[in-house]
């Protein structure tokens, strides 16, 4: 891509160079602005160069965010601590309803700065990360900081997990680690991945916006399972219910028709004795005639 538009460039100024070498030998040559700007439309089109250039620009724009989003952080640890705030709750807010998390609760005594409510107890979040001796890796790129920014790592992740895995006490069983920048996220899955392997065993998950998007994603999706499954289970029991009720209906609407069969072979009993006490009645009033 990058090769294209420095063929482009390449182009014009062979073409300026061959358009001034013949203006010095004053050669009169008759040029069609029409047919010359056609020319070059027809091989923009040809070569697709518009959408080259379009994607080269999107991709500038994104280094352009991941280097401010960097900058950023490598401010004071206060404006640090900051952003990741604002950046965690804005997630939160696009994935997920505002009754399945709260910004800064108590949670087992402590108040990490953001929790989920899941089914298997709330899972802590925490966005603060230290970042000094990462920006004086990424200056200097003495290997000294990079151990140095090791262990200020593996000291937020112990913490982590002393503080917000605690299952006994309502936590999850888990926690997120949220890093608001991709680029030390990914320089950890790449340099340090045997270390964030070894604490996602004791609970303590690292995360990046991207990363925290699809897992938000996954709890919100596992939230609506279970509610569909409650539903579901209520359902079935009202079922049960009508079931018995229509049971009962049934076994009471038996016990009348017995009751109306027997009414009603009574009344054909008193009819047939009222019929026979009207024709004896009838003989009698023959009689007296």
């Amino acid at each position: 891509m990058i090769e294209l538009v420095l063929l482009l460039i390449l182009l014009a100024l062979i073409s300026t160079t061959l358009y001034l070498q013949l203006n010095e030998e004053e050669q009169e040559i008759e040029v069609d602005p029409e047919k010359v700007r056609g020319a070059v439309s027809e091989s923009w089109r040809d070569l697709e160069l518009d959408k080259e250039i379009g994607s080269l620009e999107n991709q500038v724009s994104e280094i352009k965010r991941l280097h401010t989003d960097l900058e950023t952080m490598m401010k004071n640890p206060r404006e640090r601590g900051e952003f990741g705030e604002v950046k965690l709750e804005a997630l939160l807010e696009d994935h997920l309803p505002s009754s399945m998390y709260d910004i800064q609760g108590d949670v087992a005594g402590k108040r990490p700065d953001a929790y989920i409510n899941s089914a298997d107890g709330k899972i802590c979040i925490d966005s603060k990360f230290p970042l000094d001796n990462f920006k004086k890796l990424i200056e200097e790129g003495e290997e000294t900081y990079q151990t140095k920014f090791r262990k200020d790592v593996e000291k937020q992740l112990e913490e982590i997990s002393k503080k917000y895995v605690r299952p006994d006490e309502g936590t999850a069983e888990y926690a997120f680690e949220f890093v608001p920048s991709e680029r030390v996220y990914y320089y950890l899955v790449k340099e340090e991945y045997q270390l964030l392997n070894r604490y996602t065993q004791q609970g303590v998950q690292i995360v990046s916006p991207l990363t925290l998007g699809h897992k938000l994603e996954i709890v919100k999706g596992d939230a609506r399972a279970r509610e569909m499954s409650e539903k579901a289970d209520e359902v079935l029991e009202k079922l049960h219910a009508l079931k018995k009720s229509h049971d009962n209906f049934e076994e009471s609407w038996s016990t009348l028709q017995r009751h109306i069969m027997r009414a009603h072979n009574k009344a054909d009993e008193v009819d047939n004795k009222y019929r026979g006490l009207k024709n004896e009645f009838d003989s009698v009033d023959q009689l007296e005639d």
